[in-house]
This record gives C-alpha cells, sequence and structure tokens, in this order.
C-alpha cells in the first residue's frame, strides 16, 4: 500500500491507504485524539456500556487443529469432553442469579456431533431459562452446514427456530485466506465467514465482528480485514460492533512475541477511525487487562464488552484477567464517564453506580 500524510481533522471517510498510513505513521497520542472524536460524535452521551454473561463453552473438541489454540482437545483426549445438560442448567442458573441477561455459547468443530445436537441445545435452554443465546461462531455453523448437507441459511433458520438470537463474531482471526491458511487450516475460508455473517444478517440475525491480530499478519493484512468487516456493514447494516483483540501465544503453536498495549490501542483507534457503520468498539480487558482497558475508553472503544463470569479459552493461553461488575463501574467512572449495563443489542437496561 501506499503511504499518505494524514491532516489531523478526518471529516470523510477514510480510504484503505489512509488507514494504512495512520497506522503506520501516526503518533500513538494523536490516533487517540481523532479515535476519541469520533467516539464523541458517534456517541456523544458519555455512557460506557457492558454486559453481564458468561461464556460457556459447550466443548473443547476440534477438528480445526488451529496453531493459535491452546482451548481445543481431539476428540479422544482425556481432557475432552461436551457439557451435560445438569452442567450446562447449572452454569445458567449461576449465570442469572448473578444478574447476567446472556450467555455466550460456543465450542469447537466436533465430528461427533450433529445438528439434532444442537438444536436440541438451543431448545432446552429456551424451553428452560429466560436468556439471550448469542451463539456458535461463523466456523461452527459452517461446519455444522456441510455436515448436514444444508445451506449457511437453511441451518441458521432452523437454529433461529430453535432458539438462537444472535452470533458472535469468533474465527475471524485475519479474514485473509493467505494469514488462514498458515494459522487455521481447518477453519472457513474468509469468504465463508463474511457469507454466513451475511446470510444471518439478511435474515435478520444480528451479529458482532472480532479480529485477532499480533501473530504472523503484518499491517496491511489489518486494513484489508477491515475493508472487509465496514464492505459488509455497508451492504447488510448487520453488526452491532467491532471487537479487536491481541493473539496470545502462550501454550500455543505459533513463538511470536506478544503484542504490546501500544499496538493494541493504535489498532483499537484505527478501528474506530476506519469502521464508521459499525456503532460500538469494543475493548478487550480480558486479553489487555484493565488498565489498558480503562485506556482504550480514550482510544475509540465505548463498550468494555462482558463481565465474564466464566471465559476459558484466552484462559487456556495463560492469559486469567478477572474485571467483576463492580470493579468495572469503578474503572469507567474513574475515567470520566457514566457506567450502563446493556443487553446484547446495545439496549441499555439501566445506568449504573459502585
Amino acid at each position: 500500500m501506499k503511504t499518505n500524510r494524514v491532516p489531523l481533522n478526518l471529516k470523510n471517510r477514510i480510504d484503505p491507504d489512509t488507514a494504512f498510513d495512520l497506522l503506520n505513521n501516526t503518533p500513538i497520542l494523536t490516533l487517540a485524539e481523532l479515535a476519541d472524536r469520533k467516539r464523541k460524535k458517534i456517541h456523544p452521551d458519555n455512557l460506557v456500556t457492558f454486559v453481564i454473561d458468561r461464556n460457556i463453552n459447550y466443548t473443547n473438541v476440534c477438528v480445526s487443529g488451529c496453531l493459535f489454540c491452546a482451548f481445543y482437545r481431539p476428540e479422544n483426549h482425556k481432557e475432552a469432553y461436551v457439557l451435560s445438560k445438569t452442567v450446562l442448567k447449572q452454569k445458567i442458573e449461576e449465570t442469572l442469579e448473578l444478574g447476567g441477561t446472556q450467555i455466550l455459547l460456543q465450542g469447537g468443530m466436533h465430528p461427533g456431533l450433529d445438528l439434532d445436537f444442537y438444536l436440541d441445545l438451543l431448545q432446552y435452554i429456551k424451553d428452560n431459562f429466560p436468556i439471550h443465546i448469542h451463539g456458535f461462531s461463523p466456523p461452527e455453523i459452517c461446519y455444522i452446514a456441510e455436515k448436514s448437507s444444508l445451506s449457511i441459511a437453511d441451518t441458521l433458520k432452523r437454529m433461529i427456530k430453535a432458539g438462537l438470537d444472535s452470533i458472535p463474531g469468533g474465527g475471524a482471526e485475519i479474514l485473509v485466506d493467505q494469514i488462514r491458511e498458515k494459522i487455521s487450516p481447518g477453519k472457513c475460508t474468509a469468504d465463508q465467514w463474511i457469507d454466513v455473517m451475511r446470510s444471518a444478517h439478511k435474515i435478520g440475525l444480528k451479529t458482532t465482528a472480532t479480529m485477532m491480530f499480533g501473530h504472523i499478519e503484518k499491517k496491511e493484512h489489518i486494513i484489508r480485514h477491515l475493508v472487509r468487516i465496514r464492505n459488509l456493514q455497508d451492504e447488510t447494516g448487520g453488526f452491532t460492533a467491532f471487537i479487536p483483540w491481541t493473539f496470545q501465544p502462550d501454550n500455543t503453536a505459533i513463538k511470536v512475541k506478544t503484542a504490546t498495549a501500544a499496538e493494541y490501542l493504535k489498532v483499537l483507534a484505527i478501528s474506530r477511525l476506519f469502521l464508521d457503520n459499525i456503532p460500538n468498539i469494543q475493548a478487550s480487558w480480558v486479553t489487555q487487562g484493565d488498565k489498558i482497558a480503562q485506556l482504550a475508553l480514550f482510544f475509540g472503544a465505548n463498550d468494555l464488552g462482558s463481565t465474564m463470569i466464566e471465559e476459558n479459552v484466552v484462559a487456556a493461553a495463560g492469559i486469567k484477567f478477572r474485571l467483576p461488575k463492580e470493579e468495572m463501574i469503578r474503572l469507567i467512572k474513574n475515567a470520566g464517564f457514566k457506567a450502563a449495563q446493556r443487553d446484547c443489542f446495545y439496549n441499555i437496561i439501566k445506568l449504573l453506580t459502585v
């Protein structure tokens, strides 16, 4: 990509070359100022939101074999599992008792599970619990559809009927196939990831979008990823939020230095500036810790994601930051913002004080 010198005041939509130049050549505090201006324009209410939920990994069995994953296990491994309904019931009941409004339901690409398993799982939850199901990333949906010889749209329609409420943006990694082929060769392609999201949006299913960076990608791949997300959002308007987060290398097969907080914040700021059509940018306290997450609120983020009553995937890579509700409220208020609990669609449930 070529580089251009960028004026401080960005009034119009920035193109990929400008975004690349910003990422490469703009001082970090200048990026913060630009991203903060953009956040204030989109969110003038001075609110920072979060959701109370739990990540429930229904299985850790996966055939994808992603090099960056420390969580998955082969089907016959002694640590492999599929959650029983008894355990699932306990986890959801605890979530509701703690004020949770949703569960993030994800697992691996399990060769022994068919579509009926997923439909039964969704129906069981909906029949027994008043909770939003934010579930199944595009790679899981692609895998389920292929095993069932169904189209993506038909698979999604059946899952919606059984109780699926929205889709998380996991499995995106970097939406460039030359990168995906190296780090996650068993997963869906970039086009397939986009097609799942397009199909979901067209039938009214809202989703989020993510980006995992700081592994083998280069800066131009980060921009190409953002271009694909923005283009689809222009087409469908179905993304509620974007969540960039950094690869955590411990216990994985990719041996690189962990991306710095400064690198994370610069990418976060570029995300806010470039994705002018996605209303919410989420800070990743799970990978960055509370202090950098607080700083991220001045780099374009307006949301702190989830309290994550439970989180297993990042924890498997040795990162075990915890952020209780009360601490999240304190961080938001001490940064000069108003804290609010939201639902999955970013509707405000209530304003909060410690």
